[in-house]
């Protein structure tokens, strides 16, 4: 896994959810969308909570606080790892991460971009060259190393921007 072009990818992705905050309508961003679920506002809470969290336990491999272990990926993470992206459909997100999902503002939105952009780079450099048997446990795809935790923050963060798309669509165009 090339954790440099994983880290490329993030940014990129990050850039566009920088972009999304500028062509979303103010008076919509907290708004709940017609076809229900999360407003823009939750998405931007949910992705940026969970990648710094991931961040956090991507740093835990790297500075061998995690967990020593030969244990992997299970069924359900390697075939996330395989095809590189989640499959299609709904999740439900772990009642931790829900918990904390609110409706945030712009503002917040542009600050946890910020924060997790920062995390990210820091974490990126240290990957490369943290051990291979220092993982930390993903709640539905097993043990991660530092390089997984990286490349799982990239499909994580390219998955949600599809929702993003999703929730613009269902919005009436004035």
């Amino acid at each position: 896994m090339n954790i440099a072009e994983e880290h490329q990818k993030i940014n990129s992705a990050l850039d566009e959810y920088r972009q999304w905050l500028d062509e979303i309508p103010d008076e919509q961003f907290t708004e709940t969308p017609p076809i229900g679920g999360w407003s823009y506002a939750e998405v931007y809470s949910h992705i940026m909570q969970a990648n710094l969290g991931s961040s956090i336990a991507a740093e835990k491999c790297c500075r061998k606080t995690g967990v020593i272990t030969s244990k992997g990926l299970n069924l359900k993470g390697m075939i996330v790892f395989l095809l590189g992206q989640f499959p299609p459909g709904k999740r439900k997100a772990p009642a931790a991460l829900d918990a904390i999902t609110k409706k945030i503002s712009k503002e917040d939105a542009r600050n946890l971009i910020i924060k997790l952009r920062k995390r990210v780079d820091e974490i990126a450099h240290l990957a490369g060259h943290a051990p291979e048997d220092s993982k930390v446990a993903h709640p539905g795809l097993g043990m991660l190393t530092a390089a997984q935790w990286i490349k799982f923050i990239r499909m994580h963060t390219r998955h949600h921007l599809k929702q993003l798309s999703n929730i613009q669509k269902s919005f009436p165009h004035k």
